[in-house]
């Protein structure tokens, strides 16, 4: 198989497993999705779902998110985990929204790394599934497949993505991410792995890892 006939069997493959992709981060519009994505950092996507709705029952907008205190969104968000850095960073990226850009959030990758607890995974979901820009988010799930599939070498997960961008067709990107984040959880996980039901590893992947 050459490097093409691998990423077209992914491609097909994901897609035959994960025809829809919906965003698994519980949020209405950019600014609950920035938030959901911040507050998913070293924690899973079901524990932030049990805790958003409480926070955004308060504050689901950067004008009502100043009005709590630091003390009060920490004590909130405490059980996803990093709660002073990401409470920290919720309240300040609020005010900076409200000072700086009329309470929005942009749709800009240099604004949003702008902001306190924003990275460029966090501002590359936020671009790819609120305002539908092509971006590549590569979090631990991507990393490992890419690299159990020789389509990386797994230094970092900069040079993922940079790989990931340059195999895959730009317009796949926004909806590849997701597939291949499903594909990981359900086929391909970091523990408890059973390479016999993973069909991709099995048909493309390193002959030894």
């Amino acid at each position: 198989m050459t490097k093409q006939e691998k990423v077209q069997f992914v491609i097909n493959t994901l897609e035959q497993l994960y025809p829809a992709t919906p965003i698994p981060l519980i949020h209405k519009d950019p600014y609950t999705l920035l938030i959901a994505v911040l507050l998913s950092a070293q924690s899973t996507d079901a524990r932030v779902n049990t805790i958003t709705p409480i926070l955004f029952s308060k504050a689901d907008n950067p004008y009502d998110m100043i009005k709590l205190s630091v003390e009060e969104i920490k004590a909130i968000i405490r059980p996803v985990g990093l709660s002073p850095m990401k409470s920290k960073g919720i309240y300040g990226l609020s005010k900076i929204l409200i000072d700086k850009h009329e309470g929005k959030v942009p749709q800009s990758f240099e604004y949003l790394e702008e902001l306190p607890a924003v990275g460029h995974k966090t501002a590359s979901v936020v671009m790819s599934q609120a305002f539908g820009i092509p971006a590549f988010p590569v979090d631990t799930h991507i990393h490992r497949l890419m690299y159990r599939w020789g389509l990386t070498n797994g230094k970092n997960v900069v040079q993922t993505e940079k790989d990931a961008k340059r195999l895959f067709p730009k317009e796949l990107w926004n909806k590849l991410h997701l597939q291949i984040i499903f594909y990981g959880r359900e086929y391909s996980p970091a523990r408890g792995w059973n390479i016999e039901n993973d069909v991709i590893f099995s048909t493309i992947g390193r002959k030894k890892l």
